[in-house]
């Protein structure tokens, strides 16, 4: 079943929305040239506003260690998540499960890169674009091979217009949505968020008949 983390999340209105519309995980970015970063006592705020059984992910991209600890000692995150050009033994360093991000283009070998991190919890594809991130564009999907056999997490130009036939052609452990939910950059839109989710719900039910 393909679970649903919404991301890039900088108000409590905003996630208490995520929450009510039927997201499993709420993403916080701890990047700072994202416009979407959160400092510490803001995550630690919104964090306090999220109820049991929705997971709390923390997003980095090559942060230094002490950070991602600091982080981890005053925001109560479940799963890293982490973008950059982070290896294996940086990811398993924190004692946490993780998320390794793929930034898909032709050429790449993904079921190389996944072996590459054989401990994280699942491999995120995102679009490849300059900098860190999907940049709200979609990648190809035909690019996935069907010998990547692990848990895949979609993410890239998601919306409520082409999320559900993500789910359907890739059967993702999860999709993850930032900029395809947005008013504005970290402003999330309620009406955008259900119908998100409620296109996921319906690509389900199709998948499972």
């Amino acid at each position: 079943m393909t679970r649903i983390k919404i991301c890039g999340l900088t108000r409590i209105d905003d996630l208490l929305h995520a929450v009510h519309a039927g997201a499993d995980a709420l993403g916080l970015v701890f990047y700072p040239p994202s416009p979407r970063f959160v400092d510490l006592q803001t995550a630690a705020r919104l964090a306090r506003a999220v109820p049991p059984f929705v997971s709390i992910v923390g997003l980095f991209v090559n942060a230094d260690p002490a950070v991602v600890r600091a982080t981890l000692a005053a925001v109560p995150i479940h799963v890293l998540q982490l973008h950059g050009d982070e290896d294996e033994a940086y990811c398993r360093q924190f004692d946490r499960p993780y998320i390794k991000a793929a930034r898909v283009r032709p050429g790449m070998d993904l079921v190389q890169y996944a072996a590459a991190f054989p401990s994280a919890q699942a491999i995120l594809l995102d679009a490849f674009v300059d900098g860190y991130g999907g940049g709200g564009k979609v990648f190809d999907w035909s690019l996935v091979p069907a010998a990547l056999d692990r848990p895949l997490i979609v993410s890239g130009g998601l919306d409520a217009d082409n999320v559900g036939e993500a789910v359907r052609r890739l059967r993702p452990a999860a999709v993850d949505v930032s900029s395809g939910v947005e008013a504005g950059k970290g402003i999330k839109d309620a009406d955008k968020m259900r119908a998100f989710v409620a296109a996921v719900w319906a690509a389900r039910l199709m998948n499972s008949d």
